[in-house]
């Protein structure tokens, strides 16, 4: 009885099992979109971090070029203010060497004038010669503007502190103030200082007259000591003018 109810017993076993194994099979997803879907977000995925790989890639290079762009600007503006300094500093170095240069042009022009003055040596004999209380650099400068005044060009004028030598151009045909009508004339000046400020003025003048046809006459002491004396007289006229003293 036993045995019959086991043998009964095992189509249903089958029977279940065949129905368990189809309500599994059932019940199991079908994941097959999912799949595909998870893939394409999956290739997006890298390609997006790609770019963003290429991206921060090229900021980086560009932040590498910006940098040294901003190195490169440094280094001009700092060859820019040293240039600047250097400039500057040359333009004072080109002025105080203008400056020593300028003095020593002074030294040397002064030093030339004092050995020349002592060169150049007036004979005094046959010279008509006044004592003028004035000091030396007054009286230097009326008898330029006398010389200038009766048409006298200064051919040489030396000038130190103590001396002074003036030797004008040779003249034809000056104003009747000082010479005749007809005349040639050159002046040679010599002007010494001396103590309490009073100025030693030598004249001597080369005086000619002349003759039709440019020859020359002869003239006498006296005549040549009137022209001398002629510019005495116009030096002092100036040096008594208010405006002199």
């Amino acid at each position: 009885m036993r045995d019959k109810t086991q043998s009964n017993q095992w189509p249903l076993l089958w029977i279940g099992a065949i129905a368990l194994c189809a309500f599994a099979s059932g019940c199991k997803p079908d994941d097959s979109p999912f799949k595909a879907e998870n893939e394409s977000l999956r290739k997006q995925l890298a390609k997006q971090e790609s770019v963003v790989t290429s991206l921060q890639d090229g900021n980086k290079v560009m932040h590498q070029q910006i940098d040294l762009l901003n190195q490169e600007l440094r280094d001009a503006m700092k060859s820019a203010q040293s240039a600047k300094a250097e400039a500057k500093a040359a333009a004072a170095d080109l002025a105080v060497q203008a400056a020593q240069a300028k003095k020593l042009s002074v030294d040397v022009q002064k030093t030339v004038a004092a050995q020349a003055a002592q060169t150049i040596h007036v004979e005094e004999k046959g010279t008509q010669t006044e004592d003028i209380p004035r000091p030396l650099s007054t009286v230097a400068k009326v008898v330029e503007d006398t010389l200038s005044r009766n048409g006298y060009h200064i051919k040489v004028s030396i000038k130190t502190d103590q001396k002074a030598v003036y030797v004008t151009e040779r003249k034809v045909s000056p104003p009747a103030s000082l010479e005749v009508s007809g005349s040639r004339n050159q002046y040679v000046l010599s002007l010494h200082g001396l103590p309490s400020n009073i100025t030693r003025l030598n004249v001597k003048a080369d005086f000619e007259k002349l003759a039709q046809g440019g020859r020359v006459l002869s003239v006498s002491a006296e005549e040549v000591a009137e022209i001398e004396r002629s510019l005495l007289r116009e030096v002092n006229k100036a040096l008594a003018s208010p405006s002199k003293t």
